[in-house]
């Protein structure tokens, strides 16, 4: 038996170890059930266990087995109220990192169907897909915009494997990257830090409002701006198990974004599960010091604010003239609960005097897991209790740090969703660039 979530030992992808270790990890989560109520990963399995003679889940088959890993969706929220963590516990229980091992083990031995792997190349193509589609935004997005189950969408779901039924987020027609080099030169009056900004794919290419309104408000509070030349950082390889392509990508950003750090700036990234990858993932799969300085030095973009604004050399201005709202509903991303750091967005914006009410459902769009048209049934019920969950709190405006999941909450609910730093541009009377 391998108890281990180090992808460097030898035994991290052999078959025969890690549906051991799945089955150790299944017998020790039936007895604790703690995570029932998390997602559908674990009622899958204790319905499965309680068919099995004795429950015992070394009687399980492989494909059992793999079906409770494909409802895993990489939320790590479980792993977060786990009692038996490594760090706390002799038992070494890791659930997010067993899924990700035995996909790991799944794709190296080339198991899965050729779509599941077609959709896998699809989804880790972010910065390629992004490109094309900001040349021609018009024609991505007519296909993007086509009607929920329309033959169009249906059409290009068999070729993507990607949903037919779910709201997909349209690409932008100018990119951030683009925004950001042909803007003015700005020198501030008074320069309190410097910062790089990760954008991510969601940003640079689908919504660069978000980019636009954080390096006016950074700006506004004194911090110098840069924007990193990293890539994507491979997030969809990593989650589908692919990780000849994911340590690729990772290497390559690690030593771009570990020279921008050199250069005296912080990294701050407006999109959690890139900040999750960064911190957490890059020192885990490419080790050394660089990576130990990249993640050392991420930060999250509400949460480097609320830092600056906690030091006492720093002065954050809490002078809010603009557009400020009474009520706040805010849906706080699983990958950024998982970072342990607090709910800092909905701290930043409580200091415009706004009541934020703080909601913990996830909308499973982590790892783009809901987008995957297998997932469609389990991924639109979990989508539509957050929904439900958005809708009884009212508020005044939503926020939500995830730009996947507000996608999905403005599917749900047909409300506009606001991520925490365009709250507070508007806060502050920066105007939305049209």
């Amino acid at each position: 038996m391998t108890t281990t979530y180090d992808p460097r030992d030898p035994l991290y992808t052999d078959e025969a170890a890690v549906r051991e270790e799945m089955a150790r990890v299944f017998d020790i989560c039936h007895e604790c059930r703690r995570c029932v109520s998390l997602c559908t990963t674990f009622p899958t399995l204790f319905e499965m266990l309680a068919g099995i003679d004795g429950h015992d889940a070394g009687l399980m088959t492989p494909a059992q087995q793999d079906h409770v890993v494909d409802q895993c969706f990489q939320c790590k929220l479980c792993a977060v109220d786990c009692p038996f963590t490594p760090e706390l516990h002799d038992l070494d229980v890791d659930f997010p990192r067993l899924a990700l091992r035995a996909r790991a083990m799944r794709f190296e031995n080339d198991h899965g169907t050729a779509r599941e792997r077609s959709t896998a190349r699809m989804l880790g193509s972010a910065d390629r897909i992004g490109t094309l589609a900001s040349i021609l935004p018009d024609v991505a997005n007519h296909v993007i915009a086509a009607r929920p189950r329309s033959l169009a969408r249906k059409l290009s779901a068999a070729i993507s494997g990607i949903s037919s039924s779910r709201l997909l987020a349209p690409y932008a027609r100018q990119r951030f990257s683009a925004w950001f080099s042909a803007r003015p030169r700005i020198k501030l009056r008074n320069r309190q830090a410097a910062v790089t900004v990760y954008p991510t794919c969601l940003v640079e290419y689908q919504e660069p409002n978000i980019g636009r309104d954080l390096v006016k408000v950074y700006e506004r509070n004194g911090v110098e701006c840069g924007r990193s030349e990293a890539a994507c950082c491979g997030a969809a390889l990593l989650h589908a198990g692919d990780l000849k392509r994911f340590r690729k990508v990772a290497k390559a950003n690690v030593a771009v974004l570990a020279r921008e750090v050199d250069q005296g700036t912080d990294v701050v990234v407006p999109q959690p599960t890139c900040g999750y990858i960064l911190k957490h993932e890059y020192p885990r799969y490419v080790p050394g010091d660089e990576a130990e300085l990249v993640a050392s030095r991420t930060f999250d973009a509400a949460q480097y604010l609320m830092s600056l604004h906690g030091a006492n050399d720093y002065v954050l201005d809490t002078e809010f003239d603009g557009d400020v709202p009474k009520t706040v509903t805010y849906q706080a991303p699983g990958h950024l609960r998982a970072q342990n750091i607090g709910y800092q967005g909905r701290d930043l914006m409580k200091l415009t005097g706004a009541r934020v009410t703080l909601i913990q459902q996830s909308s499973g769009t982590e790892s783009m897991w809901a987008y995957r048209a297998s997932n469609d049934a389990v991924a639109l019920e979990m989508a539509q209790r957050l929904g439900e969950k958005i809708d009884a709190a009212g508020g005044e405006v939503v926020a939500g740090g995830c730009h996947l999941s507000n996608v999905a909450i403005t599917e749900q609910t047909g409300r506009q969703v606001s991520h925490p730093l365009q709250v507070i541009a508007r806060a502050y009377g920066i105007h939305d660039e049209p």
